[in-house]
């Protein structure tokens, strides 16, 4: 039985390398060794959550110029699974090498590196995954497979992070005995778990979904020349597609924003509210389900009422969770009820409603990403899928740049976390408004 073109293994093969690369994003880029490195690592937490926030800004530079070019290449190429494999290994490698991050200033740099490296490799494979959505599915179930993806994401995300509580940081001895508890090394053991688990749930993209075939006779030098002139015609001719513009900036800019809180939500949730490793691990858990229900509930309404409708209710809700994410625990919030969940660790009410506020934007998380997917795969001219998957992630990481470095000005004149959560939601809105200004194709 077949959903779209393909067999149903190959769509569950393709959903599963969300699964598996959901965990780096999770673990490593949120909720456990950003923490570990603004308050363990790093010679205090304000100028930590500066350098990690330079350092992704720097990626982002890299993204931007490597993605659509690469992207070019391999549209005139032929298949993708090599150029994804070879992203997807390196950002594996970088993940394991962090074990050697012990928490010590000395070691700040070392760590900078290897999280930048594996971050840029990591969103680089993201093109090529993402141009095999089309390829995949028929335009009637581009919203469906995009949102399954996303979903299944952020429950792989979500049982990595599990794994990590009851087998490292909650476990006493942590990992049956074979690692103690020194220098951190419950925590640094964390990046990896993530390396084994994103290598072995890659694999069933690869065995089980189809590549594009090479192009007879075309050499490698061949491909490149060709998706150099390619990628320059349309860039060219970009201009004059306003509305295919219009779409990239927009999403670049939300996509830009959730990135941040991606990127800083642990760390503000840590700085801001107090919340120690296993808070943490419990408020990831919490948005993880959010975020894959969220995904997979709203991915029949992205093919029923277009992801433009899709797309406007996730981005009003971002930014209502999103705002009072920033007032919890200010003079703004005073009206609020203080809560007494039950909940299986002590939270005081403040962090109690950050976790509930959490879950609220995280409902809204998937499906802003999986429709935003959805909706380029529907613009993308066929048989340059790759090529603007790449200017999707160029326009992504050129505006990306914004987020990482607006919150690290922000915090750095501000004094305060709140500050720089609060060009999250400037993000959004702008976002919001040029959406509204996109003709969408259905």
């Amino acid at each position: 039985m077949e959903t779209g073109r393909l067999p149903r293994p190959a769509i569950a093969g393709w959903c599963l390398y969300d699964w598996a690369m959901s965990a780096f994003n999770t673990v490593i880029g949120t909720f456990v060794f950003s923490v570990y490195f603004t308050k363990g690592v790093a010679a205090d937490a304000q100028s930590g959550s500066a350098d990690w926030a330079v350092m992704l800004g720097l990626s982002g530079l890299a993204i931007a110029l490597l993605s659509p070019v690469l992207g070019a290449i391999a549209d005139r190429g032929g298949p993708i699974k090599p150029w994804l494999g070879g992203f997807t290994a390196l950002a594996v490698l970088g993940s394991a090498l962090l074990w050697f991050i012990r928490p010590d200033p000395a070691y700040a740099l070392p760590a900078l590196l290897l999280v930048g490296i594996a971050s840029t490799a990591f969103e680089l494979a993201n093109v090529f995954y993402n141009a095999q959505l089309p390829v995949i599915a028929p335009k009637s179930h581009l919203g469906r497979v995009s949102g399954w993806g996303w979903g299944v994401g952020y429950l792989g995300g979500l049982v990595c992070l599990i794994l990590c509580l009851v087998l490292l940081l909650q476990a006493d001895p942590p990992l049956f005995g074979w690692i103690d508890s020194a220098e951190s090394a419950p925590v640094r053991a964390t990046s990896v778990l993530v390396a084994v688990w994103y290598a072995v749930f890659a694999l069933p993209l690869f065995l089980l979904v189809p590549d594009r075939p090479r192009v007879a006779g075309r050499r490698a030098m061949d491909a490149v020349r060709e998706g150099l002139s390619t990628l320059g015609r349309t860039l060219r001719q970009l201009p004059a597609h306003g509305n295919t513009l219009r779409y990239l900036i927009a999403s670049a800019l939300w996509r830009d924003g959730i990135n941040t809180i991606t990127a800083f939500g642990g760390i503000y949730a840590g700085i801001v509210f107090g919340m120690v490793e296993q808070q943490l691990i419990l408020f990831a858990i919490l948005l993880n389900v959010a975020a894959g229900l969220g995904a997979i509930g709203f991915a029949w309404a992205d093919d029923r009422m277009g992801a433009k409708p899709t797309l406007i209710i996730s981005l009003l809700g971002l930014i209502a969770t999103g705002l009072a994410m920033i007032l919890v625990g200010t003079g703004w919030w005073g009206w609020a009820p203080v809560l007494a969940l039950p909940l299986p660790l002590d939270f005081t009410p403040d962090q109690q409603w950050l976790l509930l506020l959490g879950m609220g934007l995280g409902i809204f998380f998937g499906p802003a990403q999986a429709a935003a997917r959805s909706m380029m795969a529907r613009l993308a001219p066929k048989g340059l899928e790759t090529e603007f998957f790449g200017l999707y992630a160029l326009t992504g990481r050129a505006v990306g740049i914004i987020g990482p470095l607006a919150y690290a000005a922000a915090v750095s004149l501000m004094e305060t976390q709140r500050a720089g959560m609060a060009t999250v939601i400037l993000l959004f809105l702008l976002g919001l408004g040029l959406l509204l200004t996109v003709r969408e194709q259905r």
